[in-house]
């Protein structure tokens, strides 16, 4: 008699080909136009008269998504993020429209808004899609397969927004967005009718002082990013305000501990968050850098972020191949981290030193890989560290972390780049990149609190 050799589970077998595909998609077209947008930022805010908006062009769809992530962790751990899943989708796609359609700098910043609700939101959906419906062992891949969904995009994202931009003008990058977001959540739809709502003893109270919360961060975050634009005591004024206030309101919608760094999911929170905003806080000004100082055209400055999002998709799926016992959490961050360094210390001495530009897009090569090892370990360790029915709460702070490290990184750079004169000066860039460059050292203690890592379940889904 003959046995048939155990296989192994793969995210794209029978039961999971659907989800994971359908996640994958809107992973992908978050990816388009996250590169689209940092590709023709520097010709919108030329175009619309908005150079001191910069930095709030992109924080304020992150700010946004804080009320967005808090609301639709507290409603999916409630209803099980099917409706949640359809406002989402809603939201970005009318915030889109609307930046699309801008004629203005202010009511590009509104249409932003209004997106960056909805891509919070749908965040937190596909953090719950991948804790309820795969086993902890395919956690890695799957948030591999998420990293790879960059491929794509990064290959011909900024090559196709900067031609775009330059052929036609910018808002049809917009526009080529809508439709490929709207194709893409087409294809999840099938996935959420398994996203059920927990039997009545394990849901959720509405948390309204967490959502109120919520909405005062994102104000406090956004006040950080306008005070670039206002006078010296005024900006003053703003900063003090802005940093105690998203202090008093962030710390309700973490797990507690987190800023101090406590064992466990507070420091994968913290570490998160301060990542975040070292990377994100310095990518906004890598397209802009090359094309001030260095001359490039619009699509050419993209090839940095490019061979980022390769470099991270290739490191995600390296992460998601190795096992746990050889690549250790500690091993991990430590590697990770290293390489983010690197990659802002590169940035830093292509700006400072007026070094050759090629450089700036080798590091950012290397920062790229670091992100890659970095973000799917601390996704695993969230819903490692999380429990059923809190899930919703866990995601939306790791999203959360995400989110405010982006913005107020953006913010601290935005103070910088304004407060020395911006891109006509020779001290802007250095000292945006210097700054991330404290930033990311930061993270280190996070990673040394980490404490003891629980292993995976090999509990399934049942659906």
């Amino acid at each position: 008699m003959s046995t048939a050799a155990p296989t192994r589970t793969s995210i794209l077998s029978g039961r999971y080909a659907l989800a994971t595909v359908g996640m994958v998609a809107i992973v992908a077209v978050a990816a388009f136009q996250n590169l689209a947008m940092t590709t023709v930022m520097p010709e919108i805010s030329r175009d619309l008269d908005g150079e001191t908006l910069y930095a709030l062009a992109f924080a304020a769809p992150l700010a946004a998504g804080v009320p967005g992530m808090v609301l639709a962790g507290n409603w999916t751990d409630r209803s099980g993020g099917r409706v949640v899943a359809w406002v989402s989708a809603g939201f970005f796609a009318v915030g889109t429209a609307v930046v699309m359609t801008a004629p203005t700098m202010e009511l590009f910043l509104v249409g932003r808004l209004v997106e960056g609700f909805g891509a919070g939101a749908i965040d937190v959906v596909l953090y719950v899609l991948v804790a309820r419906i795969f086993p902890d062992e395919l956690h890695g891949p799957v948030f591999a397969g998420f990293a790879a969904a960059w491929v794509l995009p990064a290959l011909v994202g900024p090559a196709i927004a900067g031609f775009v931009a330059e052929v036609w003008n910018w808002h049809w990058v917009f526009a080529g967005a809508l439709v490929i977001a709207v194709v893409g959540f087409s294809v999840l739809v099938p996935t959420l009718r398994r996203l059920h709502a927990p039997v009545a003893e394990v849901r959720a109270p509405w948390q309204r002082a967490r959502i109120g919360w919520s909405v005062g961060a994102a104000v406090a975050i956004l006040l950080l990013n306008v005070a670039p634009d206002l006078g010296v005591w005024a900006r003053v004024a703003a900063v003090v305000i802005g940093v105690v206030g998203t202090w008093a309101a962030l710390r309700p919608l973490v797990p507690t501990g987190t800023f101090r760094a406590a064992p466990g999911l507070p420091s994968v929170v913290l570490l998160r968050g301060l990542v975040a905003a070292s990377f994100f806080g310095s990518e906004a000004y890598v397209p802009f850098l090359l094309q001030a100082k260095h001359g490039l055209s619009a699509s050419a400055a993209g090839l940095a972020l490019t061979v980022a999002a390769l470099s991270w998709a290739g490191a995600s799926w390296l992460h998601g191949r190795i096992g746990e016992q050889r690549l250790t959490a500690a091993r991990t961050f430590t590697v990770g981290l290293g390489l983010v360094l690197v990659s802002l210390v590169a940035a830093f001495a292509v700006a400072a030193f007026d070094l050759p530009w090629w450089l700036l897009v080798v590091g950012w090569f290397v920062g790229g890989a670091g992100m890659g090892a970095v973000y799917p370990r601390t996704s695993m360790l969230t819903l490692r560290f999380s429990g059923e029915g809190d899930d919703g709460f866990a995601s939306s702070a790791l999203t959360i972390a995400d989110a405010a490290g982006s913005v107020v990184g953006l913010a601290v750079t935005g103070l910088l780049f304004v407060g020395t004169g911006g891109a006509g000066t020779d001290v802007a860039f250095p000292l945006v990149f210097g700054g991330m460059v404290v930033v990311s050292l930061l993270a280190w203690a996070a990673v040394r609190r980490l404490g003891p890592v629980p292993p995976p379940s090999s509990t399934t889904d049942g659906g």
